[in-house]
């Protein structure tokens, strides 16, 4: 699994981790030391013989030293440096799947090399998206059709935001495109024909549905993936003995 370089990236990997975990996978979980030094103490016992954590170094560029090897905490004017870092990191990440050769690999929205030198070495790659499907087919759509209005009409936007929306949309098209890696190895899997979405089919089945059609693979919902409130080892955490402290308030109608 290789998640951007963000908690509210990570933290759905990490759950999505922890529930193919009962499904008896294992799962290696890569990102900087940074992230996973703040996500350890999630992997409670029930997880650590599953899910593995495994560091991708950056690049060592002067403006981002390691702690800044993530968003938590990242001055605005750095994030274009660390994605900027993240992609040149492909050759680390290209030595972590020839010494762990896994069967799969779960990847992000970036970086833009991790599907590509997945098929180099002949491992099948598919993408999670970490948000849900209505705003994936709606940036979808404004790109395959440009001036045609969304079919759903209650996601809208105003005419100004929709020129920089749409502005903005398409200038993160022409960078990911400009950033593809070729792959070396032409005996290669197939072209994952799904994608997987931090969302249910009862929340936006037609977003799913319409999603598929546009971009042409399945979409598979795995949500929602979202951290629990009471710990997943153990189930009398701190908010719950607090709670069990608590005597029940009748109040006559």
């Amino acid at each position: 699994m290789l998640p951007f370089l963000a908690h509210g990236h990570i933290t759905p990997f990490l759950e999505l981790a922890k529930k193919l975990s009962h499904k008896n996978f294992h799962i290696y979980f890569c990102s900087t030391p940074i992230n996973l030094k703040s996500i350890k103490k999630r992997i409670t016992e029930k997880y650590s013989l599953s899910i593995e954590l495994v560091e991708i170094h950056l690049p060592s560029l002067p403006e981002l030293p390691p702690h800044y090897h993530t968003t938590n905490g990242l001055p605005i004017h750095l994030n274009s440096t660390l994605q900027k870092a993240f992609e040149m990191a492909s050759p680390n990440f290209s030595n972590i799947l020839k010494t762990l050769s896994p069967d799969l690999v779960i990847y992000d929205f970036l970086p833009s090399w991790a599907q590509p030198i997945a098929s180099s070495y002949n491992i099948s790659a598919v993408q999670l998206m970490t948000s849900g499907a209505m705003i994936v087919s709606f940036c979808h759509h404004m790109i395959k059709h440009p001036g045609v209005e969304f079919p759903f009409p209650a996601i809208q936007l105003q005419e100004f935001h929709d020129k920089r929306f749409r502005h903005t949309i398409e200038k993160f098209s022409k960078a990911s495109k400009e950033k593809q890696v070729t792959p070396v190895n032409n005996d290669q899997p197939p072209p994952c024909s799904f994608v997987l979405f931090n969302t249910f089919r009862e929340l936006e089945g037609k977003y799913i549905d319409y999603q598929s059609v546009i971009g042409e693979k399945r979409v598979a919902p795995v949500g929602p993936l979202v951290q629990g409130f009471v710990d997943d080892e153990n189930e009398h955490s701190e908010i719950i003995q607090w709670l069990d402290n608590k005597g029940f308030l009748w109040r006559e109608s």
